[in-house]
């Protein structure tokens, strides 16, 4: 984890839930395959500083394939097929964002990298077992995340997608930030409200009404 906010976090790696959260996540390495691999589980917090942090987009849990999860919401690893809810967000971007070209990957990170936080509400799982590790303890972890940026921050843009996502949010001060909901991108869901959203483009505005840089949302290379 970035060292800024293991300082903001520090309290709380010393309560008892987070104790009892780190050995059962150190417990089920061993003998299952657990993702993102341990070295990722917390790369959300690396790619820009907490004062640059401009968007979060909160997500549920990791991808639970072979090779997906590398610990930012809904991306992938680079050379990884697209999955299904990240294409819906492809679509919604190539309609509300101009000169939007949809990649041939998933990889998030030049994102990351201009401020935009993809932060899952449990951030391990088992493979092959969706929501696997929720309720042991990662929730109370990206409440506090959720809360410091909450109550120490400004004009942040909260982007809610889905049932689970407005439920983390719904204690985030709309007087201080944007917060812009919708349905989950899923294939399931897509089309009760995700589509024609236009988060991305709004975000922008916001960012730009309170002289903030807008989050290049077209620049996705494969590494960052």
């Amino acid at each position: 984890m970035n060292l800024e906010w293991k300082k903001i976090l520090a309290d709380e790696f010393l309560k008892p839930y987070f104790l009892k959260l780190a050995d059962f996540v150190e417990k089920e390495r061993v003998g299952k395959t657990i993702y993102p691999p341990i070295n990722l589980v917390h790369s959300w917090s690396n790619y820009c500083s907490v004062e640059n942090i401009k968007v979060v987009i909160i997500g549920q849990d990791p991808y639970h394939g072979v090779g997906q999860a590398h610990g930012l919401s809904f991306s992938v690893n680079p050379d990884i097929k697209i999955p299904a809810s990240l294409r819906n967000i492809y679509k919604e971007l190539a309609v509300d964002i101009e000169n939007f070209e949809i990649p041939n990957h998933g990889f998030l990170g030049g994102w990351a990298k201009q401020g935009v936080l993809m932060l899952n509400s449990c951030l391990t799982v088992e493979k092959s077992k969706p929501n696997s590790h929720q309720k042991m303890g990662w929730e109370c972890l990206t409440d506090a995340i959720i809360s410091h940026i909450n109550t120490d921050m400004n004009n942040i843009v909260f982007l809610l997608w889905g049932s689970n996502a407005k439920e983390k949010g719904s204690k985030i001060n709309t007087e201080k930030h944007l917060v812009l909901s919708s349905a989950h991108p899923s294939p399931f869901s897509a089309d009760r409200g995700f589509f024609g959203c236009s988060h991305f483009s709004t975000a922008n505005n916001y960012l730009i009404k309170n002289q903030k840089k807008p989050i290049d949302w077209c620049y996705l290379p494969k590494s960052v």
